[in-house]
C-alpha cells in the first residue's frame, strides 16, 4: 500500500484549516453563519461526509457552534466578567457588607441562584481539605451565578457543619458580605486565601446548568480560605464558563 506523503492532510482537515483562516481573518465574524454541509460538497468536492467532518472539527475546537434546524455559525466569545483574583477577596470587600460577586460584575446587576444547603458526609478528599474525620458532617452550599440572564459560574462551598450549624450559613441569604461576613462573626473570619486553577471539560450536568456549547471547556477554581489560626474554613469549588471569564492577578513584585 502505497504511503501517503508526508504532512498530507485528510481532506476534512484542510477544510476545517480553510474554514478557521476564514474565520480568522474576518471573513466570518461572531455569530455568522458558515457554509452548510450541501456548500461544503459543492465547493470542494467532496462527500456529505466529510464535510459535516469539517464543521465538526470546529464546533470541537469551540469556534462554532450548531444550532438545531439553522446551521453551523461563528460563536461569539464576549468577555463578560473581568475576574480579580486577589482584589475581590479582600476583607475590605467582604468586611463591608459587600459582596464578592457583585465587585466582579462592575456595576451590572448579577443573579444568585441559591439550588441549595445541604449536611452532608465529607468525602475522604474534602476531610482532608476541610480538617475533619472521613465522614464528619460537612455543610454543602450551592448556587449558579447568572449574569445578564446568562449563567455564568457554579459554585459549591463545603464547611465544616459542627462550625456553622444553626448560623445564618446554612441560610439561602447568609447577610450582607456573604458567608465570609458570617464566618468572622464566629470569630473565624478569613485571614488567608489560596485558588488552584485548572481546566477539564464539563461534565454533562455542569454543560446544561451552564448552558454551554459543543466544545466549551470549563475553568475549575478550587478556593481554600484559612482562618488566622490556619484552620480550614472553607473550601469552594467554582466552575466557570471559560468563555465569559478573564482571570487576573495582580500584585506587588
Amino acid at each position: 500500500m502505497p504511503r501517503k506523503a508526508a504532512g498530507r492532510q485528510p481532506k476534512y482537515q484542510s477544510m476545517a484549516a480553510a474554514l478557521k483562516d476564514a474565520i480568522a481573518s474576518g471573513e466570518y465574524g461572531p455569530g455568522d453563519r458558515l457554509p452548510g454541509e450541501s456548500d461544503l460538497m459543492v465547493t470542494y468536492g467532496v462527500a456529505r461526509m466529510t464535510a459535516r467532518q469539517a464543521l465538526g472539527v470546529l464546533q470541537a475546537e469551540g469556534l462554532a457552534e450548531a444550532r438545531k434546524g439553522a446551521g453551523v455559525f461563528v460563536r461569539h466569545f464576549r468577555v463578560v466578567i473581568r475576574r480579580r483574583g486577589i482584589q475581590r477577596l479582600s476583607v475590605e470587600v467582604w468586611g463591608a457588607g459587600g459582596s464578592i460577586w457583585a465587585a466582579d460584575a462592575k456595576g451590572r446587576a448579577p443573579e444568585v441562584e441559591f439550588i441549595g444547603v445541604t449536611e452532608e458526609p465529607a468525602s475522604d478528599a474534602m476531610a482532608v481539605a476541610l480538617g475533619v474525620a472521613a465522614g464528619a458532617p460537612a455543610c454543602v452550599r450551592r448556587r449558579r451565578f447568572l449574569l445578564d440572564g446568562k449563567p455564568v459560574m457554579l459554585a459549591t462551598s463545603h464547611l465544616d457543619a459542627a462550625l456553622v450549624t444553626g448560623t445564618p450559613i446554612t441560610e439561602p441569604d447568609s447577610g450582607e458580605g456573604g458567608i465570609y461576613a458570617r464566618l468572622a462573626d464566629l470569630g473565624h473570619g478569613p485571614a488567608r486565601f489560596r485558588e488552584e486553577v485548572r481546566s477539564r471539560m464539563p461534565s454533562p450536568e455542569e454543560a446544561a446548568a451552564l448552558r454551554l456549547g459543543t466544545g466549551t471547556p470549563v475553568v475549575l477554581v478550587v478556593r481554600t480560605a484559612f482562618a488566622a489560626d490556619g484552620r480550614v474554613v472553607e473550601v469552594n469549588e467554582m466552575v466557570l464558563d471559560s468563555s465569559a471569564y478573564v482571570l487576573e492577578y495582580a500584585f506587588d513584585a
